[in-house]
Order: structure tokens, then sequence, then C-alpha cells
């Protein structure tokens, strides 16, 4: 672990396991911190607070800006600790590399640009003037599929607003956020402002992160479940809280659109990460006038996609992370087929050529899905791509805005009023407009209903490290 500037064990000198999902194979070991260690984070955090937060914007951005020229630097190497550890191909792990990168380089531009405000006063002998101050300690929680981007994406705004910093990182990915904080550490960042604690039981570290006073702030990217564990807790001492939950993200097709293009988009998108990310389509609506041809193409091209290791060539389906995520998958698609659905192709844990040793999936489709199914109703995090039929805007918006989660969704149309139609009427934080990836280190990136609170990237980014304050003043 990382704390306050050095690289030390954990308290009770326990370790736990690192596993390869592809192989089931060991590929590390790593300290298992308790309370006790990350309670020295977060002291360490406290203390360097006050010198961190008194440094000029100016002096935070030139750390950030070293540590992306690191990563950069060094991208080859993280890529491919990412491929090993959370199984994703190298172009996927080369791709996640720069996008966290990106973070630094934002963050280290942002920073200076946290800028105060004079309101006029309603009486002649007084003064408004409004100041942003770091927030204080913050305590972050990362996710396993995107292992380095996330770390990135919440470090990065937490020091350019001037707060430390205490990060779990998931337990299946530990490795990934240890390589990270080696560049942290190489940018010359200064002792306590960054911490690193890594916990094969995740409970004790974050209710400490919860129950300690020093915590300011909590940021964390995960499940609903979870998340909503964290913010009842939080409560009690009114800490600041930022949540990136789950999704159930629709991917509407209109009859104006080229189904064929529509098709290919989707997929991409769909198994983007093996179907293990947060904005991945769970719903995939097409209009009846279109569905034949849309589901043809995307078929065609689902067929042609090979799983296996990620460092080889061609492959662009990974494994899932564990054994629980390959049974969730299984059930879903045994329930949707249960109760009427089609299966296209796919449907089966993948046992050929040596993948029996890892959790594989094959990439599937399911067509006839009905909203009695659990796979219309839950977040799949995998390979599966139900397909539903509509005939009218007014009947697929409300089917997709029927779901407690709001993160994202996806429209294809060429008609311009209907997009603008679609994107003030769908209940979801991200609308991607025949745009597949509307994602980027500047823009805001976050959800409504129970897929979070708060936003990561962009301005609003930095903005939820930050405290306004108001001093009034009589002249």
């Amino acid at each position: 672990m990382f704390i306050d500037g050095q690289w030390v064990s954990a308290n009770n000198g326990a370790f736990f396991d690192v596993f390869n999902p592809s192989n089931g194979e060991k590929i590390g070991e790593v300290a298992d911190g308790d309370r006790n260690d990350s309670q020295r984070a977060i002291e360490a955090a406290q203390r360097a607070f006050g010198p961190w937060s008194g440094l000029t914007a100016y002096q935070r951005s030139e750390y950030l800006y070293r540590a992306y020229q690191l990563m950069m630097e060094h991208r080859e190497h993280l890529a491919r600790v990412m491929t090993e550890e959370q199984g994703k191909p190298m172009k996927a792990s080369r791709g996640e590399v720069q996008y966290g990168a990106d973070f630094l380089l934002w963050y280290a531009e942002e920073a200076k640009r946290v800028y105060g405000e004079i309101i006029p006063a309603p009486r002649s002998d007084q003064r408004f003037m409004v100041l942003h101050q770091p927030v204080g300690v913050v305590a972050a929680i990362t996710p396993w599929n995107y292992p380095t981007s996330m770390v990135t994406r919440k470090v990065a705004p937490a020091l350019a607003a001037g707060c430390t910093i205490v990060l779990k990182p998931a337990e299946a990915t530990p490795l990934c956020a240890i390589e990270v904080f080696k560049i942290l550490e190489q940018a010359g960042i200064p002792a306590g402002v960054v911490n690193l604690v890594t916990a094969l039981n995740p409970v004790p570290i974050g209710e400490t992160f919860v129950t300690n006073p020093l915590v300011r702030k909590i940021t964390f990217t995960g499940s609903t479940e979870v998340g909503k564990i964290l913010a009842k807790g939080a409560a009690d001492q009114v800490k600041r809280v930022s949540l990136e939950l789950g999704g159930h993200a629709p991917f509407i097709v209109f009859e104006d659109s080229d189904p064929i293009y529509a098709a290919k988009g989707a997929v991409l998108v769909k198994f983007l990460n093996t179907g293990q990310a947060c904005i991945s389509p769970n719903r995939i609506f097409v209009h009846s006038s279109i569905v034949d041809p849309f589901v043809e193409e995307f078929k065609t091209r689902v067929s042609r996609m090979r799983a296996g290791s990620g460092f080889e060539d061609g492959v662009s389906i990974g494994p899932l992370v564990d054994s629980a995520a390959l049974q969730k998958v299984e059930r879903q698609v045994s329930n949707a087929l249960d109760n009427g659905a089609i299966l296209v192709c796919g449907g089966r844990r993948l046992l050929d050529d040596n993948l029996e040793k890892g959790y594989f999936y094959a990439p599937t489709v399911l067509i006839d899905v009905t909203p009695e199914m659990l796979i219309y109703r839950e977040e799949t995090f995998g390979p599966v791509a139900p397909i539903i039929t509509f005939d009218t805007e007014e009947e697929v918006l409300t089917m997709a805005n029927d779901t407690h989660y709001g993160l994202a969704a996806y429209v294809y149309t060429h008609n311009l009023s209907r997009a603008m139609r679609m994107f003030e009427g769908l209940r979801f934080g991200i609308i991607g407009i025949n745009d597949i990836n509307p994602t980027a280190a500047a823009a805001p990136f976050g959800g409504m209903k129970e897929s979070g609170m708060g936003r990561e990237g962009g301005r609003d980014g930095i903005a939820e490290y930050l405290e306004t304050k108001l001093g009034g003043f009589s002249v």
C-alpha cells in the first residue's frame, strides 16, 4: 500500500492473491489492509491537506501535468498490466490508459480555472465575494471494470481542487491502481497527498471512510446497492458524496435510421469491455419496420467476434470478472429463454480452445424480449444483447424510461426534431445521439435516479471537490 509517501505492508502483515480472469492463474499478491491501515492513510491525508491546499493552482497543475507525461511514457506497461489483471484486449487497454491520462491533463489545466465571483450587494456599504475552496480529505472507491481510468478520474480533480485523497481500489484489480500510484509517486506529489489502501474485504475500509470525521467527501463508482449503503452512512456526518452507480441503458433505433449502420454502432458499444461497462446498452429497441435487417447485421457481426486472452491478436471478447458474474449472465439468459425469448446466437459458456479455466461467455443475441424477463429489468454487465421491437416514438420513450436507473441512453435517428425530443425526454444523464461514445475527460459524466448523484469529468467534476464560501464585507 502507499501511505504517507511510503510503500508499506498491511498493519497485520496479511496479503491476498490476485488472479488473471482469462486463465485463473495467480499473477501477484498485495497487502490486505484493514481499518487500522485506512485510519493511518486518512490521518496522513489530513496532515498533508493544509500544505497541499496552500499551494497555488499553478503549482498543483505542474504535478498533474508531470503525472500525465509519465503515464504516457509508461502506457504500454500499464496496458499490459491491465490486460493481465482485468482481461480486456490490449487495444482496449491502450485506449483506457489514454483515457485515464486525459483526466490528468484536463485537470492540470482546470486547476487554474477555479474562479471566484464578485456579486453586487443591495447596500452601498456592502460587498459580496464568493470563494471556492477544497472540501478536505477525500475517500475514493474505484471499480474493477476500468481499473486505471477510474483512478485518475477521481484523483485528478481532487488534487486539482486542493484536496488530499485516500483510495481503495477494487479487490479484483489492485495491481492497476498500484501502477498508477507509482506514477503519482514519480511525479513528486508530496507525501500524504495521495494514499492507496488495498484490501480483499472492502467492508471495513468503507466503514472507516464513512465514520471517520476527517473524511469530508466520499466518491464511489460501483453498484447501486453499495452506493446506497455509503450514502446512508455518509448522511450521519453530512459528508459530501458523489456516486456513479449502475445503468440500464436503452439503445433506440428509429425507422429513418440505416439499420446496418445502427447495428454496427450497437455491437461496438454493447460488447465494449465484454459488456462490463455501466454505459453498455442493456435494452436495444428497434423499430418494427427495420428490425429484420438490423438483427441480421447484428448477428453477422457478433458471430465474427472472437473470445480469448487479451494478448492474442483478433480477440475482442475477454472474460467476465469472476464466477458470480458468469452465473448472473447464465441466469438472465436462461430466464429469458424460459419466458419466450428466442436465441439468435451464443447463449453458452465458452469452454473450447483452452477457455475452460477462464470466465468466458459467448457473445449472445436474444429477440422477442419482454418486460417480464429479468434481463429487461436487471443490469446484465455481460455480453448479452436483448432486442425489443417498437412502433411509435411515444411507446419507446415510455419503455426506455421504465427503469429506476438513469445513466446513459442512445438514439439513432436522422430527424433533428425527434432527436431533440428524445434528448429532452429521456431521463438519463448521458445521451448519445447517433454517437456511441458520448464521453471524454472534458465532458460531465454521471446519472439520474438510482444511477447516482454528482458528475465526474469537465468543470462539473472539479466542482464536486469544492466548497462555496461567501464573504460579506462592510466598507
